[in-house]
């Protein structure tokens, strides 16, 4: 895909790996339309990207409202060539002391919302089109303290994978970006507990090149760089 024109929908827009995908993608000439929960701080990206930047407050939790941004993102671009949905929720805590409330919302906003937003939007993507979402190291490897935060983002990697060998046929990418540890802050906005001692974040910058290289070529998963900073592009995930 050549993102120089291309129309893309970014969800998520108003956190740090959403906001720095949205620079990356303008500075690489994509038009954009935005969607973020905080609705101050969307217009700011909104702005900063162009005066014309269409723009959408949505909520995680309002699967009606995320499968609608898709096709109010078409309707704004004139057409949709890729989505990003960068959306996430993190909890701490053992297993057998996490509420099943906090572990609903896991589920809800790292697993339901990107699913009825990628649903949506897959229809209306022509050839050569593609859609990514963020899951996490923690869906191949989940972690202690982390069992219902790991197994949301099992859970999407799962239905990336199963989406990914449905849509090849119409030549439409699902990538998938298992990002690492980043330095963005996630941990300390926590629905609940705290988390354990973590080594220092990777810089959210190079995931973000990553991810917006991954649109540009043929690539099917992001993954961190073993033993070193940075990420891989691996053109065929199973």
């Amino acid at each position: 895909m050549e993102l120089s024109g291309a129309r893309v929908l970014v969800a998520g827009a108003t956190g740090v790996i959403g906001h720095g995908i949205t620079r990356e993608l303008t500075a690489r000439g994509a038009r954009t339309a935005l969607a973020g929960r905080d609705a101050a701080r969307l217009v700011t990206v909104a702005d900063a990207t162009g005066p014309d930047t269409p723009r959408r407050v949505f909520d995680a939790y309002d699967l009606d409202g995320c499968a609608a941004l898709a096709p109010w993102a078409a309707e704004r671009l004139g057409g949709l060539d890729a989505v990003v949905c960068a959306v996430g929720a993190v909890a701490f805590g053992p297993a057998d002391t996490l509420l099943d409330a906090h572990a609903e919302h896991l589920v809800t906003v790292n697993l339901l919302a990107p699913a009825a937003l990628l649903r949506a939007a897959l229809p209306l993507l022509p050839e050569g089109g593609a859609v990514l979402a963020l899951t996490g190291v923690v869906a191949t490897s989940p972690q202690p303290g982390m069992a219902d935060y790991s197994a949301s983002k099992a859970a999407l990697a799962a239905w990336l994978t199963a989406a990914r060998a449905e849509q090849r046929r119409r030549r439409v990418r699902v990538v998938e970006a298992r990002l690492g540890h980043l330095d963005t802050g996630l941990v300390d906005r926590a629905v609940a507990g705290t988390p354990p001692p973590l080594p220092p974040g990777g810089d959210p910058d190079r995931a973000v090149a990553a991810v917006a290289d991954a649109l540009t070529g043929d690539a099917e998963l992001v993954r961190p760089a073993p033993g070193g900073p940075g990420c891989v592009l691996q053109r065929r995930a199973r």
